[in-house]
């Protein structure tokens, strides 16, 4: 038990005789035995003789380069003011440099507009964009503009946005510094949204 259980971690023979005085047990011979289990151990013998071509193969880090990989999200609805309702913002994840643009709807044109004028066209097109899975995001509109320009579209599954992490996290960062800045009303929130960033 406190040597190949799975809490036992198959350590040394010192180390497994020090978790068995650890649980309150002993006996005479307890060293002399913890040496015989621990040299007896098929598990502890087959991965101590493995010579490094038996090894398993270390995973190589994926390479992306500035304005590679953006999250795009939207945050609202806000309490509309001066009829914007909602934020669009692009993250790059390696810079984290934030795009953040204000609107008055959630819809595919808004999201095509600012992927064109505020991505494509001022840092290249990107190899991956990361998204929630709503209808401006997986419409076959954006799928055939991301596909003309050959960018790779993941979506978030609902049940675990920390897939889009950084544009999460820059959202949330956006909405505790409006909330701080805007007055009660929350009226004046647009005008203060380039501020935020």
């Amino acid at each position: 038990m406190c040597h190949s259980s799975n809490c036992g971690g198959h350590f040394s023979r010192r180390k497994t005789a020090a978790k068995i005085f650890q649980c309150g047990f002993y006996w005479p011979t307890i060293i002399r035995d913890s040496i015989e289990f621990s040299r007896t151990c098929i598990s502890c013998q087959f991965i101590s003789n493995m010579s490094k071509k038996d090894e398993m193969p270390m995973s190589n880090i994926l390479v992306v380069e500035i304005f590679d990989v953006w999250g795009i999200d939207f945050k609202g609805p806000f309490p509309s003011a001066e009829k914007y309702e909602y934020i669009l913002l692009g993250v790059d994840y390696v810079s984290k440099w934030v795009k953040a643009i204000l609107t008055r709807t959630n819809d595919h044109k808004i999201v095509m507009k600012f992927v064109q004028e505020n991505i494509f066209s001022r840092f290249g097109c990107p190899r991956v964009i990361i998204s929630d899975g709503g209808t401006h995001f997986t419409n076959k509109y954006f799928k055939e503009l991301l596909k003309k320009n050959r960018v790779y579209h993941r979506v978030a599954t609902s049940y675990h946005p920390q897939t889009n992490g950084q544009a999460e996290v820059a959202n949330r960062e956006i909405q505790r510094i409006l909330r701080k800045i805007v007055r009660p009303n929350m009226k004046d929130w647009p005008t203060k949204l380039q501020d935020a960033l």
